[in-house]
């Protein structure tokens, strides 16, 4: 198996609720280490073996691997995940303006709310790249048809005598 299956495995074995809460008690703080080091370096080309990339960031290589999984989107060529062994050589070349955009997507405000951003996204990048989320997740209705309004259909009746009875 490899270590995307290994990464599955581990994540789908906290099978109860206080086990599976446990589970990101712990990886998440882990993850966002990773991210802080990261943002503060200001290189967004990471490259290396999943195992010396795992040391480096002090994480297990099956942990590192879900950090891979979850930042994978956001890199401007994704890894292929199900080929991944401790010994495969990786390039993370991360879009920074597209992971902030997923960030706010997962909803990882711990996250997209970390300094280090100030460095990498000018202020008015990140409410640019806040507002285009925005847009996604806001719904707009359409003009609604009123009763009295002529019908769209094109029959000169009103609404309420043509279609709304339809």
């Amino acid at each position: 198996m490899g270590l995307y299956g290994e990464w599955t495995a581990l994540v789908e074995s906290n099978s109860t609720p206080q086990q599976y809460e446990e589970f990101w008690k712990e990886y998440l703080p882990q993850e966002q280490k990773i991210y802080e080091q990261i943002l503060s370096n200001n290189s967004n080309v990471i490259e290396g073996t999943m195992k010396d990339l795992a040391d480096k960031y002090s994480v297990e290589t099956v942990l590192f691997t879900g950090f891979v999984d979850g930042l994978n989107t956001s890199l401007n060529k994704e890894v292929d995940m199900d080929s991944l062994e401790e010994d495969s050589n990786v390039k993370l070349d991360i879009n920074f303006e597209k992971l902030y955009y997923n960030m706010h997507e997962a909803k990882a405000k711990w996250l997209y709310k970390l300094p280090q951003w100030d460095d990498l996204l000018s202020k008015d990048q990140r409410k640019e790249i806040k507002k285009q989320y925005d847009k996604t997740v806001i719904v707009v209705k359409e003009n609604k048809i009123g009763r009295n309004d002529p019908c769209p259909c094109g029959s000169g009746k009103k609404y309420k005598k043509c279609c709304l009875n339809k």
